[in-house]
């Protein structure tokens, strides 16, 4: 497991990044490793509660899906969280079928507001959640035809979730976004370049991965954002 304790934006998070034990079934593994960042949480004076992204990794689509449904069991009420889910051989180091990134934030008072949103009908992942003066969606996709026409697709996608979370595109901090191998980076560069002007201050960030939870998906985008009118430190 790796671990990373940040201060960012007048916030202090953690970080931890791990494969799952080798265990009988997707759904042990998932649970065990849930568990171990349990207990490394707890070293800071957190919970599982305190979570506020979440992105599981599996070694093939059908432990992408199995890993998802457990983490839908163990990430419930007040405790889910903006999450993601990719298929990627290559992050893997070991024979596991699963991995996790995990990031908690510390809250910024004991009645800092928490607010996890549903989408409607509620999917087995949340629309957005609401941290502090933070907004984190969950990873937004696209199923049309062409790259061409998922990316700007995706991006207003993201825009109209910033806006129904109560932010907005002005107020992005951070944009992860995740390619498909097959496609090429200098391509995904130009098309967000045809798009609104990212912020300033946002931090932007690309990966490769091969798989999402659509079989026609070619990238899927998680944003972090501020809510509109709070200012930071």
């Amino acid at each position: 497991m790796q671990k990373k304790i940040f201060s960012w934006l007048g916030g202090e998070f953690i970080e931890l990044s791990g494969e799952a034990p080798l265990g009988t079934s997707v759904e042990e593994e998932t649970v065990a490793l849930f568990r171990s960042f349990e207990q490394e949480l707890k070293t800071q004076g957190l919970a599982l509660e305190n979570t506020v992204r979440i992105r599981l990794w599996g070694r093939d689509r059908e432990a992408r899906n199995l890993g998802t449904a457990a983490r839908s069991k163990i990430l419930t009420g007040s405790a889910k969280a903006a999450s993601s889910s990719y298929v990627s051989t290559n992050r893997f180091d070991s024979d596991t079928k699963v991995a996790l990134d995990l990031l908690a934030k510390r809250p910024s008072r004991i009645d800092a507001d928490r607010r996890p949103v549903e989408f409607q009908p509620p999917r087995n992942y949340l629309c957005y959640l609401r941290q502090d003066s933070f907004v984190f969606l969950s990873g937004y996709t696209s199923a049309a035809e062409t790259f061409e026409t998922q990316v700007p697709e995706v991006i207003k996608a993201v825009v109209g979730g910033l806006t129904v979370a109560g932010s907005m595109w002005d107020e992005l901090v951070k944009m992860s976004l995740f390619l498909h191998r097959s496609q090429k980076l200098e391509t995904l560069r130009e098309l967000l370049g045809s798009g609104p002007a990212l912020p300033a201050n946002c931090q932007i960030e690309f990966g490769f991965v091969d798989g999402y939870a659509g079989d026609k998906s070619l990238l899927e985008v998680e944003a972090t954002a501020l809510m509109s009118g709070i200012e930071t430190r």
